[in-house]
């Protein structure tokens, strides 16, 4: 098997709400595991937290998260943001759609930009910042 490298995001007591909400923006299949189910935690509070969660969806894309124990340090931040790019225009356009409707900010609508390719930025619902990328879109047809 190839090294992958993969998003893994971190939460406070939400990761099995994020978790679905990714699963319905990229489908695929969805695995959910609670601290509770590994005893990997001795905080009874912790029992139903997730330990681990992945959307693997199709196409390859997968995103994983859970829930930062309560002994843990948890400081969200704007410091990572994840990036969708492809050809599909109306694959990205419906991420787009969903991460950014329902409670999410655009921060740069998805548009043609400078360099050719149609692109935006936002914020979902959970504080977590995504790109989005559609190669060459924007660019104008040829001359004929």
């Amino acid at each position: 098997m190839p090294t992958t490298l993969n998003p893994y995001l971190g939460f406070r007591d939400n990761a099995r709400e994020a978790m679905t909400f990714y699963h319905s923006v990229f489908g695929g299949d969805l695995t959910l595991s609670t601290f509770g189910e590994f005893h990997a935690s001795e905080d009874p509070a912790e029992a139903d937290k997730i330990m681990h969660g992945m959307v693997t969806a199709p196409g390859g894309l997968v995103l994983m998260g859970a829930d930062t124990p309560n002994s843990m340090d948890y400081s969200p931040g704007s410091t990572i943001s994840i990036s969708l790019s492809g050809d599909d225009e109306a694959e990205l356009r419906g991420y787009w759609d969903k991460l950014s409707g329902d409670g999410g900010t655009v921060t740069v609508p998805l548009e043609p930009a400078p360099w050719g390719d149609v692109f935006g930025m936002c914020t979902d619902r959970f504080g977590t910042s995504w790109l989005v990328n559609v190669n060459g879109a924007g660019e104008a047809a040829p001359a004929s």
